[in-house]
């Protein structure tokens, strides 16, 4: 089986990137991709809201292939945000909630935050964190590596492993990692030579594919993971691509 962990839907076309549940499935089938973990691809107008219900609706049309987390954006404020975490663990049931720091701009250990991550993290739910080289103050890798700290038994996914721009913070997203067992990371953005390194240094079991669609293409990306995983063995192989998020989330593969 094969899971793309960072896929970003929205709720209608609304710019030249945006791309549906619909869009994606036919992207998906055409990488010969099984699941994908998604969540929204923020609008501009910051509004959320309709966002997060619009990968609630996704995954239950295609309950079968998409994995939903929400959103959280502590910029909106204290009451918009407790409201949003609690409509997306508890009506719709999300596997988690991602933070991203840069495209909302927060600082993600900041005091204002910690609450909504400990919200979160209290509910059992996977939190999943945008750590990237675009906007570093704010997502990076050593905050998440404080937030890890004090949530040793929450799973934290660290989304782009200090890419998403260069140069990367990859060597630091290593060093994090390795401090913090409960650091997973979803290896999308960042250059092939750095997901290399990580393989090496973490580890399989500690790495996952993620294609960062539709910023990325997914089969360009999946070929990638193909071909780094050559000098693997067939089980590291499907660990990364599939079966550490199958087990990290409960995943059953049939």
């Amino acid at each position: 089986m094969i899971i793309d962990a960072d896929c970003h839907l929205s709720s209608d076309r609304f710019d030249s990137l945006a791309i549906t549940a619909n869009d994606l499935i036919a992207i998906m089938d055409k990488a010969k991709v099984d699941k994908a973990l998604v969540w929204l691809k923020p609008p501009y107008n910051r509004d959320i809201i309709p966002e997060n219900r619009a990968i609630f609706e996704a995954t239950r049309v295609y309950a079968d292939r998409l994995l939903g987390f929400g959103w959280a954006n502590p910029r909106l404020g204290v009451a918009q945000t407790q409201k949003a975490l609690e409509t997306c663990i508890d009506d719709f049931g999300f596997y988690g909630i991602k933070f991203n720091g840069a495209q909302d701009d927060y600082i993600i250990d900041d005091t204002n935050v910690s609450p909504f991550i400990e919200m979160v993290a209290m509910r059992g739910k996977t939190l999943a964190f945008h750590i990237g080289a675009d906007f570093p103050e704010n997502t990076h890798p050593f905050r998440l590596g404080r937030i890890a700290e004090k949530f040793p038994e929450t799973t934290c996914f660290m989304i782009h492993m200090g890419g998403a721009a260069y140069p990367a913070l990859d060597r630091s997203a290593i060093e994090v990692a390795k401090e913090h067992a409960n650091i997973h990371i979803i290896a999308s953005a960042i250059p092939e030579r750095a997901i290399f390194n990580a393989l090496e240094q973490l580890g399989p079991e500690r790495i996952s594919f993620g294609s960062d669609t539709p910023f990325y293409l997914m089969p360009v990306r999946l070929a990638m993971f193909n071909a780094l995983l050559q000098d693997f063995s067939p089980d590291a192989a499907k660990m990364v691509l599939g079966g550490n998020i199958a087990r990290l989330l409960s995943i059953e593969i049939s």
